[in-house]
């Protein structure tokens, strides 16, 4: 390996075109992530090849066609095989972390679609793909995005305005598909009768504001294969409607809202999609995809080509991710995840453990994230937190007033930095280990320790001289100004002339290092409480899931205490 092919995650995120912190993201999320090759723990050294790889097979590798237009010194890669290949054929797009919930729930969506075949193609035109409630075609355009013009997009909206809005974004889009938009609500007045059996894919996300629709004029509608829609379960003949237009083999993606999965109104239709075979996948989403709320799932389905096998439904949980851009929007990603079938997240249910009682489709139901843990786990643990409470305790601090109180004099950070004690740089400056970091989102000053981490949220980066000022002491102190000063700016930091402003007591070195040691000691006491506490609050959590699920006995204590709000309440009784 040539030196040239060694880099560290800084140049990384440079060829990249993201943040060092989103290198590191890649690093813990991503178990396949490349290894480093060299370096230190703190600065590990990575192979470019295999990070270029591990980029084209993520789906990552389009960041790489803004490479070598910035003044930031990175070359253009003009020798980068398939990668520079498929940054060419395919559209810059944004960040996932930057796409609102809608079009990553798109994106999603589009992703799921296994590639629509030809089979029996009756007119010469590529294989339809349908969104009947297509909105302004974030649907169709994700389409559109993964399989360009191989494919024909079809789709109707209430609105007429908002309809020629999404022909419009088709018609410009790089990849010019075939497509054909009306206008109209396709679940009562439909325009895509033509479509009817015969669209390889159907993805869609029912409309939000679904009125109650006429059940008794429906009622004898041939779409309702699996049991007329109660007036309260639109989204129930939405997706009856999805399905009626599949052609054999074809895939269906609808979104769902949580009522739909349990509504004992539905339990009808959903107990014979899925006795009929059809539902092959029902998948949980986590808060923040599609909506600002939590609950949706996605179903998908299938119409059946010749004799059904009567496999499983795959269940999928994914409810727990913190981070909604960690749901799969590649279909490899996707075909990973259900190849490696991690039991925590997917498994495959029969359809007669489905079929017993109110067949709600849960997948959290069927899926547990976590094991019970044993008796001797959690005593070994509690123990050691016992432990860890009684050094905390004897490490809280012993205050003793100040007598008499000093009055000491004021000197401003504008004073300190015109006798060159300090020098503010910009903001993008990469702090060094001392500095002081003036931070965004109202958090309090801190010192930088050297590490990737003091770049997150910089808004000011304070440079002392030592010989004159301690950091600690002056972080101490800037907390008080800091978070009292008014905040106009959107960052949510101090400006520049605001830091100015603020002050701090005159005082000799030696006095400053004795509030400097102090501050340094009462944050990592704070650190260490905040900590404990999490770990606490987990292990409490853990032991009330170990009853729940059998692995504990209610006997956890030999003699029952109670939790007093006031110390010296136990002492006097």
């Amino acid at each position: 390996m040539d030196d040239q092919d060694r880099v560290t995650a800084a140049a990384i995120a440079r060829r990249a075109g993201v943040g060092r912190a989103a290198v590191s993201n890649w690093r813990r999320r991503y178990p396949h992530f490349p290894e480093p090759v060299g370096g230190t723990a703190s600065s590990p050294v990575f192979s470019w090849e295999e990070v270029l790889k591990w980029l084209h097979d993520t789906g990552k590798a389009g960041q790489l066609v803004t490479m070598g237009r910035t003044d930031t010194g990175t070359q253009r890669i003009d020798d980068a095989g398939p990668v520079a290949e498929l940054s060419a054929a395919v559209p810059q797009e944004r960040a996932i972390a930057d796409l609102e919930p809608r079009q990553l729930l798109a994106r999603v969506m589009a992703a799921v679609l296994p590639y629509p075949g030809t089979e029996d193609p009756d007119d010469g035109e590529p294989p339809v793909v349908l969104d009947p409630a297509c909105g302004a075609g974030a649907l169709l355009l994700a389409v559109a995005d993964r399989f360009g013009d191989q494919v024909k997009l079809v789709g109707q909206e209430v609105e007429e305005e908002v309809a020629a809005r999404a022909a419009a974004e088709l018609r410009n889009h790089p990849h010019a598909p075939l497509h054909d938009v009306q206008k109209g609500d396709s679940l009562l007045d439909s325009h895509l009768a033509r479509y009817l059996g015969a669209a390889a894919a159907v993805a869609c996300i029912p409309p939000g504001n679904v009125r109650q629709w006429p059940v008794a004029e429906l009622a004898a509608d041939p779409r309702w294969r699996f049991g007329i829609p109660d007036a309260g379960d639109p989204e129930l003949a939405w997706v009856q409607h999805c399905y009626a237009h599949l052609r054999p083999r074809g895939v269906a993606v609808v979104a769902v809202l949580l009522p739909t999965c349990t509504r004992p109104s539905g339990q009808v239709v959903r107990a014979e999609l899925v006795r009929s075979g059809v539902l092959r996948d029902v998948i949980a989403l986590p808060k923040g995809v599609g909506s600002a709320g939590d609950g949706l799932h996605l179903w998908v389905l299938q119409r059946p080509y010749g004799a059904w096998d009567g496999g499983p439904v795959r269940m999928v949980d994914l409810s727990g991710l913190a981070d909604p851009a960690d749901v799969p929007h590649e279909n490899g990603a996707w075909n990973r995840l259900f190849a490696d079938a991690d039991p925590a997240v997917v498994r495959s249910v029969p359809r007669l453990d489905l079929l017993d009682g109110d067949t709600a489709l849960l997948p959290s139901r069927y899926l547990s994230s976590r094991q019970a843990a044993a008796a001797d786990d959690l005593a070994d643990l509690t123990a050691r937190l016992r432990a860890a409470y009684s050094r905390l305790g004897r490490a809280l601090p012993r205050p003793a007033s100040a007598t008499p109180r000093p009055e000491r004099p004021q000197v401003t950070i504008a004073e300190l930095e015109r006798s060159a004690a300090l020098t503010i740089r910009p903001r993008d400056t990469t702090p060094r280990r001392g500095d002081v970091l003036i931070r965004n989102l109202g958090r309090p000053p801190v010192v930088a320790q050297g590490s990737p981490s003091d770049e997150n949220g910089v808004a000011q980066v304070i440079e002392i001289d030592p010989v004159r000022l301690d950091p600690h002491f002056l972080a101490m102190f800037l907390r008080a100004d800091a978070g009292v000063l008014p905040v106009a700016n959107t960052h949510g930091a101090l400006s520049r002339d605001d830091l100015r402003r603020c002050r701090l007591p005159r005082m000799p070195l030696a006095e400053q290092r004795r509030y400097g040691e102090s501050f340094r000691h009462l944050l990592d006491l704070q650190e260490a409480v905040e900590a404990l506490a999490t770990v606490s609050a987990g292990v409490l959590d853990q032991t009330i899931h170990s009853l729940t699920t059998g692995a504990l006995a209610p006997q956890l204590h030999p003699a029952r205490e109670s939790i007093s709000a006031d110390p010296t309440e136990s002492e006097s009784t």
